[in-house]
């Protein structure tokens, strides 16, 4: 088991998000490199239990990089895969340079950074989010071997640790949006920013809200054809192994409110702060995922290499939980989708939770897909990101 570092101890005291505390933090190899450039493979990745992954006829998986406590992940035109982490302080770059489905090489594009999480990646230049402030990369694709020096673009989101780290991703407006959770399992903030997903213009001016009633959001995305915005948000914790669900949710247009902390999965009044409002007056999730899995990274699958029934349903990364009694999430969700209305969900990818031991290898927190229609998953466990593909 690596070693643990006391800032490290500190934040796990304090994450009681759904699925997201620090309690289970010993991670099997730790890849990271101080020099500008490294390979992205190496044998360790050998070493992962992936005939253990359960994928439906016609998928295979294999590891497409290493990159320690891999997080968000962002493509840029070129090829270049960012991904960012939250234990760690590091923001890494990978690329597959001759075309065999697997990163040759790896940068360092930035350290000592505070729980960089969030990665984005606009006109040229890489976005990053910390847990206060947003910088960006300018020029990166050019800069690999020798990073350029960071431009703040927004230094003024609160800077508490709990719940403090941050997805981001650019919408079809052209506007960054940065989500903010609860500093708390469950309070209720005075100031509004807390428990939201604001936005931002590219030069980091114009922030608004554009969401509230937010506990816990990592991971969004948007609607190909409707261009709403759908969203993961993880329920509170300390009511019990089957309450609350975490939840998949749509916000079609700015002012939207989500419950929290009045209400969760939209029928739950939370028992310190449900009286104060009606769960009517919210609105209520597109789907319940279930208690405590923890989703985060989502996606629309919009490539052409899986079957058709795939086009435009939705994969979830659920981190799993930390605090139930027995274990669940640990998988990629297939979220269906009928006339713009989820249908059902299950799980797509299994096998990172030995379920009779309760002990689990990986956990998956991003997906991606790529321009030729695989899909990416990082695991800040195993330290690797994955490569789904199908083939009849």
């Amino acid at each position: 088991m690596k070693s643990i570092s006391s800032i490290s101890l500190m934040i796990m005291t304090v994450m009681l998000a759904c699925g997201n505390s620090g309690s289970d933090r010993d991670v099997i190899a730790d890849n990271s490199t101080t020099d500008a450039s490294a390979p992205a493979i190496t044998d360790y990745a050998a070493t992962l239990p992936l005939d253990k992954i359960k994928l439906p006829a016609g998928f295979q998986i294999e590891v497409y990089a290493e990159v320690d406590n891999a997080r968000s992940m962002a493509l840029s035109p070129s090829g270049v895969l960012y991904v960012g982490n939250r234990d760690k302080d590091k923001v890494y770059a990978v690329k597959d340079i001759n075309g065999d489905f697997k990163a040759d090489k790896k940068w360092v594009i930035a350290s000592g950074l505070n729980m960089p999480n969030g990665v984005a990646f606009k006109d040229g230049n890489l976005y990053v989010a910390e847990i206060s402030k947003i910088t960006k990369y300018t020029g990166i694709e050019s800069k690999l071997d020798n990073p350029p020096t960071p431009t703040v673009i927004a230094d003024n989101y609160p800077t508490e640790s709990h719940h403090g780290w941050k997805y981001i991703a650019f919408g079809p407006d052209g506007k960054l949006y940065v989500p903010v959770g609860a500093p708390c399992n469950i309070c209720e903030s005075k100031d509004e920013i807390y428990a939201s997903i604001t936005r931002l213009n590219a030069d980091g001016s114009g922030r608004e809200i554009f969401a509230k009633g937010v506990r816990n959001s990592v991971g969004f995305t948007w609607h190909p054809v409707t261009k709403e915005l759908w969203f993961t948000d993880n329920g509170r914790d300390m009511l019990g192994d089957d309450k609350p669900s975490c939840e998949l949710n749509v916000a079609a247009k700015k002012g939207m409110h989500f419950g929290y902390p009045y209400c969760h999965e939209g029928s739950i009044k939370d028992p310190e702060f449900g009286d104060k409002h009606a769960c009517a007056e919210f609105t209520a999730p597109a789907d319940k995922l279930g208690p405590h899995v923890a989703p985060l990274g989502l996606k629309f699958y919009t490539g052409n290499m899986f079957p058709a029934a795939y086009k435009n349903q939705i994969f979830v990364a659920e981190h799993g939980s930390w605090n139930r009694s027995k274990k669940i999430g640990y998988n990629v969700t297939l979220v269906k989708l009928q006339n713009n209305k989820v249908t059902e969900h299950e799980a797509f990818a299994t096998g990172w939770l030995d379920d009779a031991t309760q002990k689990e290898w990986g956990r998956p927190v991003d997906v991606l897909v790529m321009p030729d229609g695989s899909l990416l998953v990082s695991d800040d466990k195993a330290n690797v990101i994955y490569r789904i593909s199908y083939k009849k």
